[in-house]
C-alpha cells in the first residue's frame, strides 16, 4: 500500500481504471446527476462523481445521493446552472436542484497548512478542530481531503474512468474502512468523521481499520465540541440508514452513543427488575424495517424512542413526588427534553411532537371512551400507535390494550359503539327513584 502524504502529494499520480472493467453499471446513476457533470464540462470546468455514490456503484448498490466534485467555484457553478444554490459556512458547496432531488456540487478543496489561519479561509480552533475551510485547490489535493479511502474514488462516466488515489478499490474488495492520513489528526479536525466511519460500517458490513478504531476510542470526548444544532441531523443519518441497530450497537461499543444521549446511556447500563432494558433495540430494529420496505419514518418518532428510558425514568420520580400520572408526564417530557437539547439540539416543532407521542400513551392505556375518537383522529395517532405497539411487545402496555386499538381501527360505527360500551361493563342501572313524601 502506497504511504501518501502532502508533501509527495505533487509527484502522485492516481490509479485509473475502468468503470466496466469493474461491473459498475452506469444505468443506475440519476439523469440529473449526469445533467450537471455534462453542464459544468460544457462551460469548460472538471466534473467528477465523487464519495458515496462511486462506492455504491462499485459495490452494485443504487445510490441515494449524487456528490459531483470540480473545480468549479460555488459562484461559477451557480452562473451555469438557474436551479443552483450556494450554502455552507465552513465550506461552501452548491446545490442544483431537481424538483425533490438535489445534486451536491463541491468545488476541490486545497490540503489544510498552518499557513492558511485567516479568518476568511482555514480556521483551526485550539483543540484542532477546523472552523472554516473555504481554501480551493486542485484534484489531487481534493483526493486528500476525503475522510475514508472508500470514498475517495473520483468517477467520469463519460470517458468510464475511475481514479483511485488511496487504494480505495482495494479496501471495498476487502471490505475495509480506512481513514486517509493520521486518524485522530483527521477526527480533531472534525469530530463527526468518527460518526461517519461508524455510520458507514454498520451500513456496508465493513470492517474499521485497527488505527482507525482505536483511534476513535481515544478521541470520543472530542464530541463535546461539536454544536448540538449540527448533531441533529447526523443522528438521523445514524439510524435512518436502513442499519440503526447495527449503527447503535457500534456506537456503544466504541463510547459514542453515551456522548450524544447521556441520560439514555445512563439509564440503558441498568437492569429493570433483574432484566435488559429491551425497548431501544427493539425499536430500532422497527425502524430497520420500516426504511427497507419504503415506510416513512419521522424524526419526531426516533427521537421519542431514543429518550423514552429518560422520560419513564423522570416521569416515576415525579410520581413518587406527589404528581399525578397526567401532570407527570409534563413534567418527565421537560426535564427529558431540555436535558438532552445541550447535547443534540432538536428543533421545537420535533419536541412537541414527541410530547404529543407520550402523551397519547396515557390516553391509550386509560381508554375513556370519549376520548377514543378524538385520539382516532389525532394528526399523531398513527405514530402514538406504533409506539404503542413496541411498548406491548416489550410488556410495557397491557397486550390487550393494543389489540382493542387494533380493532376499533377498523371497526364499523356499531362494532365501535358495542367495544366503547365494553370498557364501562354496558350501560349502568338507574337507582330508582325514591319516592317524595306525601
Amino acid at each position: 500500500m502506497n504511504i501518501r502524504t502532502t508533501e509527495s502529494l505533487n509527484y502522485f499520480q492516481p490509479s485509473t481504471y475502468s468503470g466496466k472493467s469493474l461491473g459498475l453499471n452506469k444505468s443506475l446513476i440519476s439523469r440529473h446527476a449526469m445533467t450537471v457533470l455534462k453542464g459544468l464540462k460544457k462551460n469548460g470546468y472538471d466534473s467528477y462523481l465523487v464519495g458515496g455514490c462511486v462506492r455504491d456503484l462499485l459495490l452494485g448498490l443504487e445510490p441515494k445521493d449524487f456528490d459531483v466534485a470540480t473545480n468549479a467555484r460555488p459562484d461559477q457553478v451557480r452562473h451555469v446552472f438557474r436551479n443552483a444554490r450556494v450554502i455552507g459556512r465552513r465550506f461552501k458547496i452548491v446545490h442544483v436542484r431537481f424538483g425533490r432531488e438535489v445534486i451536491e456540487v463541491a468545488t476541490y478543496r486545497s490540503a489544510p497548512a498552518s499557513s492558511h489561519q485567516d479568518q476568511s479561509t482555514h480556521r483551526i480552533g485550539e483543540q484542532g478542530r477546523l472552523l472554516a475551510d473555504n481554501v480551493y485547490g486542485t484534484r489531487d489535493e481534493d483526493a486528500m481531503r476525503r475522510d475514508l479511502s472508500v470514498n475517495a474514488l473520483y468517477y467520469d462516466p463519460a470517458t468510464d474512468e475511475i481514479l483511485d488515489y488511496h487504494d480505495g478499490l482495494d479496501d471495498i474488495q476487502h471490505g475495509r474502512l480506512r481513514v486517509i492520513g493520521e486518524a485522530s489528526e483527521r477526527y480533531r479536525e472534525d469530530p463527526v468523521r468518527m460518526l461517519r466511519v461508524v455510520r458507514f460500517a454498520a451500513k456496508l458490513g465493513f470492517e474499521i481499520e485497527p488505527s482507525a478504531s482505536n483511534a476513535i476510542d481515544k478521541n470520543v470526548g472530542l464530541l463535546t465540541n461539536v454544536p448540538a444544532a449540527r448533531l441533529f441531523d447526523e443522528v438521523l443519518k445514524l439510524f435512518h440508514s436502513g442499519s440503526a441497530i447495527a449503527t447503535f450497537e457500534k456506537l456503544r461499543q466504541h463510547g459514542l452513543f453515551e456522548y450524544l444521549f447521556p441520560a439514555t446511556e445512563h439509564i440503558l447500563n441498568s437492569e429493570e427488575e433483574g432484566f435488559p432494558r429491551t425497548f431501544l433495540p427493539l425499536a430500532l430494529k422497527n425502524t430497520d424495517k420500516r426504511i427497507l420496505q419504503g415506510k416513512p419514518v419521522i424524526p419526531s418518532f426516533l427521537y421519542a424512542v431514543l429518550l423514552w428510558e429518560p422520560f419513564r425514568y423522570y416521569k416515576e420520580i415525579a410520581r413518587s413526588q406527589g404528581a399525578n400520572e397526567y401532570d407527570s408526564i409534563h413534567q418527565a417530557a421537560d426535564q427529558a427534553i431540555v436535558e438532552q437539547l445541550s447535547t443534540v439540539a432538536i428543533p421545537r416543532r420535533y419536541t412537541s411532537q414527541m410530547r404529543e407521542i407520550w402523551l397519547i400513551q396515557y390516553f391509550f392505556d386509560q381508554r375513556r371512551s370519549r376520548q377514543v375518537f378524538r385520539l382516532l383522529e389525532n394528526r399523531k395517532f398513527r405514530a402514538g400507535y406504533d409506539f404503542l405497539l413496541l411498548r406491548a411487545s416489550v410488556g410495557q402496555a397491557k397486550p390487550e390494550i393494543a389489540e382493542w386499538w387494533t380493532r376499533i381501527q377498523d371497526a364499523d360505527e356499531d362494532e365501535r359503539r358495542r367495544m366503547l360500551k365494553s370498557l364501562t361493563g354496558g350501560s349502568k342501572k338507574r337507582r330508582p327513584r325514591k319516592k317524595k313524601k306525601s
